[in-house]
């Protein structure tokens, strides 16, 4: 069995004396595993770090075997070592595509929207806070716990929308909340697309999308990564 893609390395951990078991996030065959002979010499411990985009090419003789990876660097993103709340946001991309995503099932639209996010992030380019909590968004429509902000649950209506059910994932608007407000969940109205937003309306948002992505790691007995934890602290500090 051999397949040659590209993708993204989430994690590497020591397998032996001088091999790791790398963790990728792959174009054509989605969350992947395999051991890389000698990745643990220092020659390849920057490949190998979480957020480096590589090629990719797998061996295995059967199907069901994790396998080995051969690694070739296409881009390091290392601009995220300089910032450390950059760092603390490529940190928790990985963390929580490694903790929700199944192996080995291909995820092309999660790969489109999730590489353009590396990148700005790797780049700790201006604004990418923002970008990551609309990815948590998209994140959770593939997991199937998408949120509904197209209109109001209660009136139907497209206007005002100020809250989301915290039950079904669905928008409220002020007039449809109504004395239910404080029982409903904020909407920033960055989510809705609408202008940038500040640290305050980003940190309100991780807790919206956190509700959602709690219930599906309950859901999946696990919890949330600590890595999405000291990002949502890191922007809440900024608040």
């Amino acid at each position: 069995m051999d397949w040659q893609d590209q993708g993204t390395i989430l994690s590497a951990r020591p397998h032996g004396e001088t091999s790791m078991i790398v963790e990728a996030f792959t174009a054509r065959h989605g969350r992947h595993l395999g051991v890389v002979r000698g990745g643990a010499s220092r020659k390849m411990a920057a490949m190998l770090q979480p957020g480096s985009h590589v090629a990719l090419a797998w061996h295995a003789r059967l199907d069901d075997q994790i396998g080995t990876l051969k690694v070739e660097p296409l881009a390091s993103r290392a601009g995220a070592m300089e910032d450390r709340l950059a760092l603390s946001g490529l940190s928790a991309v990985c963390a929580m595509l490694s903790s929700s995503l199944p192996e080995r099932e291909p995820q092309p639209d999660l790969y489109a929207a999730t590489e353009p996010l590396f990148d700005v992030i790797g780049r700790a380019i201006e604004g990418w806070p923002l970008d990551y909590l609309r990815w948590e968004a998209g994140l959770l429509d593939t997991l199937g716990y998408g949120l509904d902000l197209s209109r109001c649950a209660v009136t139907g209506s497209r206007d005002d929308l100020a809250y989301v059910s915290p039950r079904t994932g669905r928008a409220v608007s002020r007039e449809g909340a109504g004395d239910w407000a404080p029982r409903l969940l904020p909407l920033p109205q960055a989510l809705l697309g609408q202008g940038s937003a500040t640290w305050a309306e980003i940190a309100q948002g991780l807790r919206l999308t956190g509700h959602f992505l709690a219930l599906f790691a309950a859901e999946h007995h696990h919890a949330l990564p600590e890595a999405r934890a000291r990002l949502l602290a890191a922007i809440e500090r900024r608040t």
